[in-house]
């Protein structure tokens, strides 16, 4: 039997991956659509003290991070392109570049909480000891989901990488590419629920 025989019987269900990783998707919407739930329902009964509390963010940094995730989606979806059209090159580049940014993203979010943190606005801290019931509320979900999201960056990163060492062994090419299609789809759901967590704690000032 030769080499393309073999490719042809081997077993793959690119569907099922994908099937499989777009309920994946789903389950992780339905955990974040409880926690936007539970912020509108807490902001709504506390709106001056959210606005209050939202103060304390850095609106820039937040923007800066925005912009960030939205450039790297747009360069994980490149891969993609970059892979079908046999560049395998092109497609470790941006790959990379993905990395670069994400990492950019966990730079800027560590100096964004150390700042906090230095200034007592932490959970258990004596300053929301001290803080109205509705701050505390908004810290705690601030710090809750920001870092929640922050776990999903950090498991997108070694999604990614993992891909990178998938084509760079040719395993991942032209013809089989859809664990890069996933990847790309995880990235695009950090982007998404990132796209409702900017607005809902840093522009609701």
């Amino acid at each position: 039997m030769n080499d393309h025989q073999v490719h042809i019987d081997e077993h793959r269900d690119d569907e099922g991956a994908k099937t499989g990783m777009w309920i994946f998707i789903f389950t992780e919407l339905l955990l974040f659509g409880g926690l936007f739930i539970a912020y509108s329902v807490y902001r709504y009964l506390n709106p001056l003290a959210f606005h209050l509390a939202a103060e304390e963010l850095d609106t820039t940094l937040g923007t800066i991070n925005t912009v960030i995730l939205l450039v790297s989606s747009m360069t994980i979806a490149m891969s993609i392109s970059a892979i079908q059209y046999k560049n395998k090159k092109l497609t470790l580049i941006l790959m990379g570049v993905t990395l670069l940014l994400a990492l950019a993203f966990m730079v800027n979010k560590y100096f964004e909480w150390s700042g906090k943190i230095s200034h007592g606005i932490y959970p258990g801290s004596m300053t929301l000891q001290e803080a109205s019931r509705g701050e505390l509320l908004f810290f705690g979900l601030y710090y809750a989901m920001t870092g929640l999201h922050a776990l999903h960056i950090v498991i997108g990163m070694a999604f990614i990488g993992y891909v990178m060492h998938l084509v760079v062994k040719n395993e991942v090419q032209h013809d089989n590419f859809v664990i890069l299609e996933n990847s790309g789809l995880y990235w695009h759901l950090v982007d998404l629920i990132w796209i409702f967590l900017f607005p809902l704690f840093y522009l609701i000032t």
